[in-house]
């Protein structure tokens, strides 16, 4: 980031803030300043009187590619009154490669364990076991992960009427509301 030299002799910050480019050419988003200042509410020139500037660079600043300095961000953050997180764009959306291996072979040992507990035959359950044992082998912390729930089982007018039947008293109630 580069300073202006004022005649007093201060530097200050330049007005705008370069886009940041992503790895494959095209702009990348870094916050959502604009998203949140329209849901908090407020407008620019609002927004402009409380950071101390003008409406032209609050609205260059909203631009989700502008790179800007923390200690903008912490002034957005203040000026909005929303935590610093809530004003970054959490990253591509894609998930790292670790959590995104553990996220599969997670899937897949549900999987295996809903195979194992709805098998008919016997075969067919050993073979679910093996696999349960072999995934155990690579992620040991799985030992305790349940089988996907039963879908598209319908539930009786008994079950979904069995909630009009408990009593819950208004102590109860306001006891939950605390």
């Amino acid at each position: 980031m580069s300073t202006v030299d004022h005649p007093s002799g201060a530097a200050s910050l330049e007005s705008s803030f370069t886009p940041t480019v992503g790895i494959v050419g095209r702009l990348r988003a870094l916050h959502q300043i604009a998203a949140v200042r329209r849901r908090e509410g407020l407008s620019r020139r609002a927004v402009a009187r409380r950071l101390g500037t003008d409406v032209k660079r609050v609205r260059s600043e909203e631009e989700q590619t502008v790179d800007m300095p923390l200690s903008r961000l912490y002034q957005w953050q203040a000026a909005l009154g929303v935590p610093v997180a809530e004003l970054l764009v959490d990253g591509d959306g894609s998930l790292s490669p670790p959590v995104l291996k553990r996220a599969q072979v997670l899937r897949l040992m549900k999987t295996a364990a809903a195979i194992r507990e709805r098998a008919d035959s016997a075969p067919i359950q050993r073979m679910a076991q093996m696999l349960i044992e072999q995934i155990l082998e690579i992620m040991p912390e799985l030992k305790d992960v349940s089988p996907w729930n039963a879908v598209g089982q319908r539930r009786t007018l008994d079950d979904l009427g069995q909630a009009a039947y408990r009593r819950l008293s208004l102590d109860a109630l306001f006891d939950l509301m605390e």
